[in-house]
């Protein structure tokens, strides 16, 4: 994982080289961030990179790095035919910066993936335990504790106060969550059970789904009834979430949010045999969800 300023200085070094012969670089999934990309770009830049191919998704990256990355590819003849900056935060002005550059006669860019699809969820009420209570046109769900009169429905959760989104996922997709209490937000198969034991019906606990953990304490991930908590963390009780998936390569990554900022939390990497469907746990009483929209 090159994560640090000496990787990307060696990285940069290299690209720049008389010798270099380094055609495609891949640094997915990897904390670069701005500083990180400022530094790549001076390599980038060099009339002796020959760099065709480059992917750095999942790189924490802003606008700031964008516009340094931008500069960097205008201002010097680049052999760069394919760039991937998905899941990452690019802002307005980055994404402008730049989707320009394929239109410099210039430059040769001509592949450019920058934007994942947003999905804009809706809860379902089918799936809403009786403790759920529902708000903003099934957008926003808060633990109460009187029961809600749900009639009854073979997809409700029974035994934990959970519920699903209506939409499945597909493709490569994110959403962000503003959460407050303690709350899990999860994705999960729909055959997970509404009823029964435990393990087999709480997200996180099983085969059927996974799950971050969000609380005054910390955050935790559980998989299979594993977890693995990140006390470093600094929170409070309440913040946003991003949420990013990969359907086809098995990625599923969560993600703080504090202006405009991402903070990597936690990658999955496994195989999903089932289409998925964002979940929550409200943990304690008074605990809420609401889904972000695009324009929030």
């Amino acid at each position: 994982v090159f994560s640090t300023s000496r990787s990307c200085e060696v990285l940069s070094s290299v690209l720049s080289s008389q010798s270099s012969s380094l055609t495609v670089l891949d640094l997915s999934h990897n904390d670069l961030k701005d500083s990180g990309l400022k530094m790549l770009s001076v390599g980038l830049k060099s009339p002796h990179c020959k760099l065709e191919r480059l992917s750095l998704s999942h790189g924490l990256i802003s606008e700031e790095g964008c516009a340094s990355l931008a500069s960097a590819l205008r201002s010097s003849p680049s052999h760069l035919r394919e760039l991937d900056l998905s899941y990452n935060h690019p802002g307005d002005t980055g994404v402008k910066l730049l989707s320009a550059l394929q239109e410099d006669p210039h430059c040769t860019l001509d592949t450019l993936r920058i934007q994942t699809d947003f999905c804009d969820l809706t809860l379902d009420p089918n799936t809403a335990h009786r403790n759920l209570k529902l708000s903003d046109n099934n957008k926003k769900v808060t633990r109460v504790t009187e029961e809600q009169p749900y009639p009854d429905h073979q997809d409700r959760f029974e035994t934990w106060p959970q519920i699903l989104c209506s939409t499945g996922l597909t493709g490569r997709c994110y959403w962000e969550v503003q959460w407050s209490g303690c709350v899990d937000i999860s994705v999960s198969y729909r055959g997970i059970l509404r009823k029964g034991r435990c393990n087999e019906s709480l997200f996180g606990l099983n085969d059927q789904s996974w799950s971050l953990q969000c609380s005054k304490d910390g955050f935790s991930v559980f998989h299979e009834n594993k977890e693995t908590r990140f006390s470093s963390f600094r929170t409070s009780s309440s913040g946003t979430v991003s949420v990013f998936v990969d359907c086809p390569a098995g990625s599923l990554s969560f993600y703080t949010v504090s202006s405009d900022q991402l903070t990597h939390l936690h990658t999955f990497n496994t195989t999903f045999t089932h289409p998925l469907l964002p979940g929550f746990t409200l943990c304690s009483s008074g605990s809420s969800v609401s889904l972000c929209t695009p324009s929030d």
